[in-house]
This record gives C-alpha cells, sequence and structure tokens, in this order.
C-alpha cells in the first residue's frame, strides 16, 4: 500500500525508529488549529518523543501509535489524510474538537481500528466507503455532524461493529435486509435523518440489539411484528415516521423493554392488552398517533412505569379503575375523548410530577380532591373539560412546592375565587383558572407570585379594580382579564412590565384614559380595551412609543377627538378596531404606511371627508367596517381589487358608481344602506342605474363617433391587407407545411400505436406511473419531451366511452391548473386491436395522493395552495370555460403537482359537458359517478351529475388534506364519516383530528419578518379551523346546502391570509416522487 509522505526535518532519536507515525502525527496537526486553554498540541514538537505527545498513545515494544484521544479540546480544523498513515492505530477520539471538512477515505486503510468517534463536530460529506473495510472496528460514533450519503452501505460491512451513533445527520438510503450481518450490534442509533423505506424483518436477527433508536426519519409501513424476537432490547424509538399500523401483540416478547416511543406516527386500532405484560417498562410514549378504544387496564398496572404518554389520540371510555404506579412521575392523557371522573388514586401516586388531562369529556366533582400529597408535582393540566364543584380545592396545592403550571380552565368550577391563591409557591409560571363560574376580586397580593409568565383569568366575574402590585410581574408576557366586571383605571405600573406580549381587558367596566405609556411595552404586540369606557383623546405616545402593535382593539368605548397621524409608526399593524367611539375628523392619510393591515374596524364614528387614497396600498385588507360615520365621495375602485371578504360601508354619504368586480359581486359580502347617492353595482344591490350629465354625454359622444370612424377605417385596412397576404402566402407554399408550429402541431396530433410504444420501452412496468378503472399512465418521452401516457383499457366496461368524454372535455379547456392535453390516439395494435390513447403533459411531482398518504411531507401553507389551485380549476370548468364540465371524480389521485408544486386538476374521463346545465336535484339513470367516499350521496339515488356533486367531492378532498385521512378509513362506516368526524371536532377539538404534523411549527408559513410569537402560533390553529369549517360546509348532505366555489376561493385566501402575509409567494421545496 502506497504511504502518504511529506517533507519534515527529523531528527531520528524523537521518532524513535518509527519515522512513518512521526511524520504522519506532523502532518496532523499541520491541519489542526489549537483553540484550547492549555494549548494541547503544544507538545506535539520535536522537543519530546511522540509518543509522550498529548492525546497519543504507543505501543511500548515497537513504539507505533496505537491511540489518539484529542476528544473535548477547543480544537478546528479538518482531519488529515495523513491518518490513514498510522497503521497500527486502534482508537481514534476527536469528539466535540470543532473539526469540520470530509473524513478522509484513508482512514479505510486503518484495519487495526476499533474506535472511532468523530461525534460533535461538523463534518459533512458521505461516510467513506473504505471504512467497511475495518474488520475490526466495534465502535462508530459520528452523531451530531452534517454527513450525508446512504448510510448502510457502509455500516452493513463492518460485521464486528456492537454500537453506531450517528444521529443528527442527514444519512438517507433504506435499512436493507442484509442488516442480519451485523449481528454483534448492541446499539443501533440512527435518528434525526432522512433514512426512508420499511423496516425490514430481517432486523429482528440481531438478538443481541438492546438500543435501536429509529425516530424523526421517513421510515414507513408496518410496525414488523417480527420485531417481537429482540428479547434483549431495552430501548426502542421510532417515533415521528410515518408507520401505519397497529402495534403487534408480539411487543409482549420484549421482555427487557424499557423505554418504548412510538409517538407522532400513523399507528390505529387499540392499544394492545399486551403492553401490559412488559414488566420493565418505564417510558410509555404513543403521543399522537389514531389509537381507538379504551385505554388497556393492565397498563396502569405496570409498577415500574415512570411515564404514560398517551395524548391526542381517539381514546375514549373512563380511566382504570385501579392503579399500582408507585413510580409514575407523568401522566399525559390530554387531546383524548375519555370521559368520567379523576380517579382518587391519583392523590397517592406521591411521585407524579405531570397531570395532563386538557381536552378531554371528563367531568365529576372536584371538591374534596386533595393533591396535598402529591409534593413532587410541576404541572396539573385539566383545562377544557367538564369538571364542576367548588375551586376551593386548589388551596391543597399550597404544599406542592414545585409547581408551575396550574390550568384548570374551561370548566364549570363554582364558588369565590380562594385568596390563598396567591400562597401558591413562587415556583408558579402559568395560571389559568379561566371560563368557569367561580366569582370574587382580582387577587391583590398577586404580586407574590413573581415568576408569573402568563395569567389566565378571563370570563370568571373579577370584581374591583386591578391592583397596582401587578406591575411587579415582572416577568408577565401575557395577561388575560377579558369578559369579567372590573372597575377603575388601568394600572400605570402595568407599562413597567418589560416582557408583556399580549393585554386582553376587554368586555370589562374600565374607565378613565388609555394610559399613553403603554405604547412604551417594547414586546407589546396584542393589546385588547374594547368594549369598556375609556375616555379621552388617542395617545398619540400609543402608537409612537416603542411597542409594535399587531393586533391594537379599542372599540366601543368613549374615545373621542381625531385619530393621530402618528398611527403611521405601527407599520407591522394586522388588526386595527376603533369601531363604536366619537372620533372625529378626517382619516389621516397615513396608510401607505401600514401595509400588513388586514382588518379594520373604524364604523359607528364621526370621521368626515373621503377615504384616504393611500387605502391603495393595503392589498391585504379582508374586513373592513367604515359604516356609520360622515363620509363622502366616491367608493376606491381599489376596493374591488383587495381580497376583502366584508366591506361595510353604511350609513355614510357616498356617491357615485359602485364597483362590480372583487367584493362588490358578491352582495351578502358588502352593506351599503343609507348612501342614497349611490348608484350602479350589480343587480342584487338594487341600486338606481347610473346616469351621466347631458353636456358630458354629448362630448363623449361627438368623441365616441370620432374615435369609431378612425378605428373602423384602420380595421378595415389591416383585415383588407391580412387578407391577401394568406391568399398569397398559401399560393406561393401549397403542399408544403406552413410554419414550423404547424409542423409540430401535426406531429403531435398524429401520434401512432408504434411511437407510444417506443415512447414508453414497450409500455414498461418501469415506466408505469399508476393505474385506474380505465387504464394504465405510462412515462414517456416524445419527441425529447417527457409526457404522461393514458392507454386506456377497452376491456373494461366504458372504457371507450372514457376515451370519448375525457377528449370531448378537455378539447377546448385551458387552464394552469388542468393537466394539459397534448394528444389523443385512436388506432391499433400489433393484433389488430383497438387501441386508444391520451397525451399528457408530464407532472414531475405526482400525486396529492402520494404525497399526502406515502412519500411526502406537506406543510399547511402548501396544502393551502393546493386547495386554492383545485378550487381555482372547479371554478374554470363549472364557470368560465363555455361549456360547463362537471368532473365527477375529484380525488387527491387525480390532484397532479407540478414542478413548481402547482396543483394541477387531472383524469376526466368520468366528466360531463353540461347541455344545458341541469338542476342538482334532477333524476337519470347514470348511477353512480365516482370513487367511494368523494361521491355526492345524491348520486347514489340516481340524480344528476352537477356542480354540487363536485363541491362535495372538494369538500371530502379539502377535509383529507388536513386530517390526513381518507374518507374510507378504517374508523369510518355509513353512520360516521369524515364530515361528521370534522363536523364534530368543530370549533374547539380541531387540533385533535389534523394531521400531527401540522401541529410544529414549519418556517415557510411563518412571515420572515414578524417575531414568531404565541400570536403567530395561535394564527396557524385559526386557519386550520377556517379550512375545516369549509370542508365541511362543503360537504353538507343536502346539495343547496353546499358552499359555492367562488365563495369557497374567497374564503380560502382568507384563511391563507390568517396563515401569512398576502403578498407571500410559493417559496416551496420542489419535489421528486415520480
Amino acid at each position: 500500500m502506497q504511504q502518504l509522505t511529506t517533507v519534515y526535518t527529523l531528527d531520528s532519536t524523537n521518532y524513535g525508529g518509527n519515522e512513518t507515525d512521526y511524520t504522519a502525527l506532523l502532518a496532523i496537526k499541520s491541519k489542526l488549529i489549537d483553540h484550547s486553554v492549555d494549548g494541547v498540541l503544544s507538545s506535539w514538537n520535536h522537543s519530546h518523543h511522540h509518543c509522550f505527545w498529548d492525546g497519543v498513545t504507543c505501543e511500548h515494544r515497537h513504539n507505533t501509535v496505537i491511540s489518539l484521544s484529542l476528544t473535548g479540546n477547543f480544537l478546528g480544523g479538518t482531519i488529515s489524510p495523513f491518518i490513514g498513515n498510522l497503521s497500527n492505530l486502534k482508537m481514534i477520539a476527536f469528539g466535540n474538537t470543532g473539526l469540520h471538512g470530509h473524513i478522509p477515505p484513508e482512514v479505510g486503510r486503518l484495519l487495526k481500528l476499533q474506535s472511532l468517534d468523530l461525534s460533535n463536530n461538523q463534518l459533512q460529506g458521505e461516510l467513506p466507503m473504505g471504512l467497511g473495510a475495518s474488520s475490526n472496528l466495534k465502535y462508530l460514533w459520528v452523531y451530531s455532524n452534517k454527513l450525508s450519503g446512504s448510510l448502510f452501505q457502509v455500516i452493513q460491512n463492518l460485521t464486528r461493529l456492537v454500537v453506531f451513533q450517528g444521529q443528527d445527520n442527514g444519512f438517507t438510503g433504506t435499512i436493507p435486509t442484509s442488516i442480519l450481518r451485523v449481528s454483534n450490534l448492541i446499539c443501533l442509533n440512527i435518528s434525526s435523518n432522512q433514512v426512508s423505506g420499511i423496516i425490514p424483518p430481517s432486523i429482528s436477527n440481531l438478538s443481541s440489539l438492546e438500543l435501536l433508536d429509529l425516530s424523526k426519519n421517513q421510515l414507513h409501513g408496518e410496525f414488523p411484528v417480527e420485531l417481537g424476537a429482540l428479547s434483549n432490547l431495552i430501548r426502542l424509538l421510532v417515533s415521528s415516521n410515518k408507520i401505519s399500523s397497529m402495534i403487534p401483540s408480539s411487543i409482549s416478547n420484549l421482555s427487557s423493554l424499557e423505554y418504548l416511543d412510538l409517538s407522532k406516527n400513523q399507528l390505529h386500532g387499540k392499544l394492545p392488552m399486551e403492553l401490559g405484560a412488559l414488566p420493565r417498562l418505564i417510558f410509555l410514549n404513543v403521543f399522537c398517533n389514531s389509537f381507538t378504544g379504551l385505554i388497556p387496564p393492565s397498563i396502569f398496572n405496570l409498577s415500574s412505569l415512570e411515564v404514560i404518554y398517551l395524548a391526542f389520540n381517539q381514546l375514549h371510555g373512563r380511566l382504570p379503575l385501579t392503579a399500582s404506579l408507585p413510580h409514575l412521575k407523568s401522566l399525559l392523557l390530554f387531546n383524548n375523548h375519555l370521559s368520567g371522573p379523576l380517579p382518587m388514586y391519583l392523590s397517592n401516586l406521591t411521585r407524579l410530577e405531570n397531570i395532563e388531562f386538557g381536552r378531554n369529556n371528563l367531568k365529576g366533582n372536584m371538591s374534596n380532591f386533595d393533591f396535598g400529597h402529591l409534593h413532587s408535582l410541576k404541572k396539573l393540566i385539566l383545562h377544557a373539560n367538564s369538571f364542576e364543584g367548588d375551586i376551593s380545592f386548589i388551596t391543597t396545592l399550597v404544599s406542592c412546592r414545585k409547581l408551575y403550571h396550574l390550568s384548570l380552565g374551561h370548566n364549570y368550577f363554582t364558588g369565590l375565587l380562594p385568596r390563598l391563591v396567591v400562597n401558591l409557591f413562587t415556583t408558579l409560571t402559568w395560571l389559568d383558572i379561566s371560563q368557569n363560574l367561580i366569582s370574587g376580586e382580582f387577587p391583590k397580593d398577586i404580586s407574590n407570585l413573581i415568576n408569573l409568565r402568563i395569567i389566565y383569568m378571563d370570563s370568571i366575574g373579577l370584581t374591583r379594580t386591578i391592583p397596582q402590585d401587578l406591575g411587579k410581574l415582572q416577568k408577565l408576557e401575557q395577561l388575560y382579564l377579558n369578559n369579567n366586571k372590573l372597575t377603575g383605571e388601568i394600572p400605570i405600573s402595568i407599562a413597567n412590565l418589560p416582557y408583556l406580549s399580549i393585554l386582553s381587558l376587554s368586555y370589562n367596566n374600565l374607565e378613565g384614559s388609555i394610559p399613553p405609556s403603554l405604547g412604551n411595552c417594547k414586546n407589546l404586540l396584542s393589546l385588547y380595551l374594547s368594549n369598556n369606557n375609556f375616555n379621552g383623546p388617542l395617545p398619540k405616545n400609543l402608537f409612537a412609543g416603542s411597542a409594535k402593535f399587531v393586533k391594537l382593539h379599542l372599540s366601543y368605548n368613549k374615545l373621542e377627538g381625531p385619530m393621530p397621524v402618528e398611527i403611521s409608526k405601527q407599520v407591522s399593524i394586522v388588526e386595527l378596531g376603533l369601531s363604536g367611539n366619537k372620533l372625529i375628523g378626517l382619516i389621516p392619510d397615513v396608510f401607505n404606511y401600514l401595509p400588513e393591515l388586514v382588518i379594520l374596524y373604524m364604523g359607528d364614528n364621526m370621521f368626515s371627508g373621503s377615504i384616504p387614497p393611500t387605502f391603495t396600498f393595503l392589498k391585504s385588507l379582508s374586513v373592513v367596517d367604515l359604516s356609520k360615520n360622515n363620509l363622502s365621495g366616491t367608493i376606491p375602485q381599489c376596493f374591488s381589487t383587495f381580497p376583502i371578504m366584508y366591506l361595510n360601508l353604511s350609513y355614510n354619504d357616498f356617491e357615485g358608481s359602485v364597483p362590480t368586480k372583487g367584493v362588490f359581486a358578491n352582495a351578502s359580502a358588502i352593506s351599503l344602506d343609507g348612501n342614497s347617492r349611490l348608484c350602479g353595482g350589480i343587480w342584487e344591490l338594487h341600486l338606481t342605474r347610473c346616469v351621466e350629465k347631458n353636456g358630458k354625454k354629448r362630448r363623449m359622444s361627438h368623441a365616441l363617433k370620432l374615435t369609431f370612424m378612425i378605428t373602423s377605417a384602420c380595421v378595415g385596412v389591416l383585415v383588407m391587407a391580412t387578407c391577401i397576404w394568406l391568399y398569397l402566402k398559401r399560393r406561393s407554399k401549397k403542399g408544403k407545411s406552413s410554419s414550423l408550429g404547424a409542423l409540430q402541431k401535426e406531429s403531435f396530433l398524429k401520434v401512432s400505436y408504434d411511437m407510444l410504444l417506443k415512447a414508453t420501452d414497450g409500455f414498461s412496468s418501469t415506466n408505469l406511473l399508476g393505474s385506474g378503472t380505465f387504464g394504465s399512465v405510462f412515462k414517456g418521452m416524445l419527441d425529447g419531451k417527457a409526457v404522461a401516457i393514458k392507454v386506456l383499457n377497452l376491456q373494461q366496461r366504458g372504457g371507450s366511452k372514457s376515451f370519448m368524454t375525457e377528449c370531448e372535455a378537455l378539447r377546448n379547456i385551458r387552464h394552469r391548473n388542468l393537466v394539459g392535453i397534448l394528444t389523443a390516439c385512436s388506432s391499433m395494435d400489433f393484433q389488430r386491436n383497438d387501441f386508444k390513447a391520451l397525451v399528457y403533459e408530464l407532472m414531475p411531482n405526482g400525486s396529492v395522493e402520494r404525497w399526502l398518504h406515502e412519500n411526502g411531507n406537506l406543510s399547511l401553507l402548501q396544502r393551502l395552495d393546493i386547495a386554492i389551485d383545485v378550487a381555482h380549476a372547479i371554478n374554470y370548468l363549472h364557470c368560465e370555460c363555455g361549456s360547463q364540465i362537471v368532473h365527477c371524480d375529484l380525488k387527491p389521485s387525480n390532484i397532479l403537482l407540478d414542478n413548481d408544486m402547482v396543483a394541477r386538476v387531472a383524469d376526466f374521463g368520468l366528466a360531463k359537458v353540461l347541455h344545458p346545465p341541469v338542476h342538482p336535484n334532477q333524476s337519470s339513470s347514470i348511477g353512480i359517478k365516482g370513487t367511494v367516499g368523494y361521491v355526492a350521496p345524491e348520486y347514489g339515488l340516481g340524480n344528476e351529475a352537477s356542480f354540487e356533486a363536485d363541491l362535495y367531492s372538494y369538500g371530502i378532498l379539502l377535509l383529507e388534506l388536513m386530517t390526513r385521512k381518507r374518507p374510507i378509513d378504517h374508523m369510518f362506516n355509513e353512520d360516521f364519516n369524515l364530515h361528521m368526524y370534522a363536523k364534530a371536532a368543530l370549533p374547539d377539538q380541531v387540533l385533535q383530528i389534523v394531521d400531527s404534523t401540522l401541529l410544529e411549527d414549519k418556517s415557510d408559513e411563518l412571515d420572515e419578518t414578524r417575531p414568531r410569537t404565541q400570536v403567530m402560533l395561535q394564527k396557524r390553529e385559526e386557519c386550520m379551523v377556517f379550512v375545516i369549517n369549509i370542508g365541511v360546509a362543503c360537504s353538507s348532505q343536502l346539495p343547496n346546502d353546499r358552499m359555492k366555489i367562488r365563495e369557497v376561493i374567497s374564503e380560502l385566501q382568507h384563511a391563507r391570509n390568517i396563515l401569512c402575509k398576502p403578498k407571500c409567494r410559493r417559496n416551496l421545496q420542489r419535489g421528486t416522487l415520480i
């Protein structure tokens, strides 16, 4: 093997006869940068024998280097390829040393290497293939780097490997069946990578395995039954993948198992009783799956359990009546459908730290429940249930010295707010007792709880004033006191809270002026003061201070005076509410500084003058209320171009013509009453027709006549010249192609069976993209262009009709959200059988079906864009393409994604062209059109194809996009379908049914120019609720109850505006699923 060499001045007494090792060590040093305090590499010089250098260990007989250990030293640089010259090296420990660059392939020369630690660095690239030749390697740590490439191509050859930790990298590939060759593995950790495919059953042959961590990858398929053979397994972690099956009963054979984490998958069915047969189990986590049924009582008798995490499933029924859980620390069951009372044995589980039962259907009287023995309790979360009884039971929490999160809101607790609440320990950071039936004064000594960050005390009937001492809570971030009976003024001390981001005091009886110092709260994003008795002018400093509001609601008070021009300083404001006051004067012409504004309430004041011209800059406006003022002038045309969903201009003095486009095309979305001088608009508004003045009409008439005469003459000359040119051109080129475009068109129109056969390599299965009832779709190449070729199955009844239907439907339609047809072929194959095919544009990113249920990972913003694209396609088919077309088979597999992830509707094999349009209830004998689960219920009654039926299919598609549940999912039946499932979750349980991946924060859905606060995260939930509402409305049982497609588009645009700025464009990672 050829040695790498370099030139150094050597003293033979220093390398003790081993020049190769000495030279290699100096070369290694030359690539390292020593930042360590003690200068760990300072001893690597000519004055010491290399076997005495720091971190170097030699074999004494021959002075050969057998170990390099620099772990934890503050170094930098790269790994020198000269490391491959240390041929006797058995251990390399370079973990956490700040290395970057690639792992040199020369490491593969180290045939005696047993241990390699390169963890916690910035290394990148692939593992060297030569490393697989290190037949003695037992320990390999490369976790927390930036490594990539196919991992198991190297690992499968390390037959003596005992420990591999490669988590937190970017490794790809699949787990091969040949993994069984690494039979000595005790630890295999590949979490937080991009490994895909299934978990192979052969992994069960790794009988020595004690730790198997496959979490946070892209694995799919079933949970292997064979894993039950790993009797030595102590930790099994497969969270955050796409495993979609039930947990097999063979899991009971994992007798050594202590940690089981299957969270964030697509597991379903019932939790197996066999989980209770794992005697050593300490940690059980199946959070965020789709488990149903009861919680097996056997789980609550596993005496070793410390954590039970079953949240975000669909478990129901009562909690087990008895439990033997002496070591239990965390019981996390929130967001299920559990019912019944809280078991009394909880008060005896003295090691409990976290009790989280929020968002269930639990009930029962809590008056006598005693938490006093739970001295380790840190979190008690019971919100959004139906508990009742006197809230005085919280006084038993005084002995819980570690309690930091108490959430009892949204229940039916009664009684007076105990004064002892202020005696809860200063560890408390979160206090929620909102929306109960309790009452009492605001606790005067709440300032004792000096670590409070979040206070929810809204809707509980609080009386008296807000104490000044509230300003002592210097860590307070969010304060919700709305919907109470509080009186007096806002304490000035609140303005001294440096971290306050949300202050909600709406719907009280507060009075006095709004403290201008609130404008100095630099972190204050949302201020809600509406529906009180505040008076005086709007403080200029509220707008001109350091606060940068996102939401500011001051409506329905007694504020007076003009609107300050300092509002222009609030450049990030999204919602502004000033309605129901006594504000006067002109509306300041400064709205060009407020481009983010989406919701504007200024009605019921005394504003005068016209709407300022700078309103044209408010391109994100969604809701506008300027009603009940003294505004005049004309309605700005810009309103018709904005994505406005609701516009109220009633009871002013506007004049002139009402626009007819945009929001003005929907009479139910606008209110113009009380403006007697308006005219025009759509007929549903019943306004008078606009009449022009006579003089102007006469002048315009002369101008129009002159213009018409000149234009007619020009057009006539142009037409004559064109005709002559075409005649001469046809004569001169008779028998030849008229242009390159015509040649191309002709070539596409005349494709033969033979051409398509060659384009698809003989309709090879490797080119098969998919198949359906009436045919199969193949990928092919025609004239150098990638196309999709749909070959009709003419043996299938209706196949030929499907071909004709699709040709008729696609003949004259073009739209960016429809898959474009290039040509058709009606011919015979080589056996003289009829052959029919359609050639389409190829959609490189495949179908929504595959992205949603198989290989992809669609963000909330991507799903919204897909929904909007499909809605535009439907609107075009129904209303804008000339012939009115009903698709009849809308579903995820018929929605394809182009190179830019723009959705295109495909497969018109069942489409129907209406001549003329039919009533949705008109009966015929066509039978059921479409796919089970997506087909409208009226088709089962023999009704004709209708637009409303397409809307039903679209509604189901929308719900599937949000929940990632197919309408034919095993959980649905004749009496319970996807529509009912979604409707039952509205409005408060939506987070329980949406796809769990949507609950995670995705950077591409947030406006990078805004701070990522709780406010923004709440917008995600608001958006999801909005979309689920649309899906439910579209999939109503009765056709006439379904939302109209244009209304759908408007509503979805609003939902998108909730999620991010309307000007936010697609910035999506392009996929390559095909």
